[in-house]
């Protein structure tokens, strides 16, 4: 059995108004009716138990976690007392699985991703598995359908094995996030996908990784979770964690690690990172609109992304835009700009609007 990592953390600044600190994007309808976590928590239910199944999110997001899974047991979702990235998130969960499992199978899956095919993604998963239990630190790569610049890339090596109609490969190397012309010489190519950021592998080479390569990140990990369960537990965690630096899965281990794999498949996954990339994955076409979450009139209204709530939105005569209305914000935004979402909260932190973010 595997178990599962369900990271439940970021704020989702491009997804603004709608995305805030208090209620972050994975806990949004987006694009419905399911929250995304609860979409990510369907989609691995027929592999794991609940039992099996650990949540790392913000403790300022406890309780609507709980609310929104009421199926895992309290103490599968773990509160971090402060944001330090997906490696301590997902390496914490590792020591309190081994705890229980030293040699299990684990996954890692974000909890705001979008997933049109949720049988293929769990066919990329099962091979991915296959992989994981030979000892190979294992990522799931999504065909890369077109140039796109705010993603990162794998470039796929020799073929490792082949499982559930799927090859796993060993990963050749990882890219950053590319410019346009280089993003359109990587789809070419056809060597490279997607980093979709899922992740599978034993857990005790994924320690024994962590231990290696993040040491600094290893040592506070191992005593919090020896902490764990005990009276000293709460206190333990409170004046350990801010020592841990901050550092992300991909950079930390996954471009560093040997024996590194790659499952290459398509089964219509989207990071959803920003308004525009919502309007693309929804729209048939592109001239048209999306509606979401209100009633919307539209008069000569064409590729415009509307998301709502209890007011009708009537647009006419516009093209190309993001129009948000929340009960405290409208944002009216043309879609080319909407990674700058991003810049508009970062100005209303400098302007101490602390009750817009």
């Amino acid at each position: 059995m595997m178990w599962a990592v369900i990271p439940a953390g970021g704020s989702g600044t491009r997804l603004w108004p709608a995305s805030r600190r208090n209620r972050p994007k994975f806990l949004l309808p987006i694009p419905g009716p399911q929250s995304m976590l609860q979409a990510t928590w369907e989609r691995l239910r027929p592999l794991v138990t609940p039992h099996h199944c650990f949540v790392v999110t913000g403790a300022a997001h406890v309780a609507a976690v709980r609310d929104q899974l009421p199926e895992l047991p309290p103490d599968r979702i773990v509160a971090e007392p402060s944001p330090r990235g997906t490696g301590p998130a997902i390496g914490l969960a590792a020591f309190l699985i081994a705890r229980q499992a030293p040699q299990a199978l684990m996954g890692s899956f974000a909890a705001d991703h979008y997933v049109a095919d949720p049988e293929g993604f769990r066919r990329a998963v099962r091979a991915g598995l296959r992989a994981a239990s030979e000892g190979f630190l294992v990522t799931v790569g999504v065909a890369a359908r077109y140039p796109e610049t705010g993603y990162g890339y794998i470039r796929v090596g020799e073929p490792l094995l082949a499982e559930e109609g799927l090859t796993v490969h060993r990963v050749r190397q990882f890219k950053e996030k590319p410019d346009r012309e280089t993003a359109e010489e990587y789809v070419r190519s056809g060597e490279y996908c997607w980093n979709a950021s899922m992740f599978l592998w034993r857990v005790d080479v994924f320690l024994e990784a962590l231990r290696r390569l993040l040491p600094d990140v290893y040592r506070p990990l191992a005593a919090i979770a020896a902490c764990w369960g005990t009276p000293e537990a709460e206190r333990c965690l409170a004046e350990i964690w801010p020592t841990i630096p901050e550092v992300t899965i991909d950079h930390g281990i996954m471009e560093r690690a040997e024996d590194v794999a790659v499952v290459p498949a398509e089964f219509g996954w989207a990071d959803l990172g920003d308004w525009h990339g919502l309007a693309q994955l929804l729209a048939d076409d592109a001239d048209d609109s999306v509606v979401l979450g209100c009633e919307h009139l539209g008069l000569d209204t064409r590729a415009t992304l509307i998301y709502g709530g209890r007011r009708l939105v009537v647009t006419l005569g516009v093209e190309d835009l993001v129009v948000v209305d929340t009960d405290d914000v409208l944002l009216v935004a043309h879609r080319s700009r909407a990674q700058a979402v991003r810049e508009v909260v970062r100005r209303l932190e400098e302007l101490g609007r602390q009750d817009l973010l």
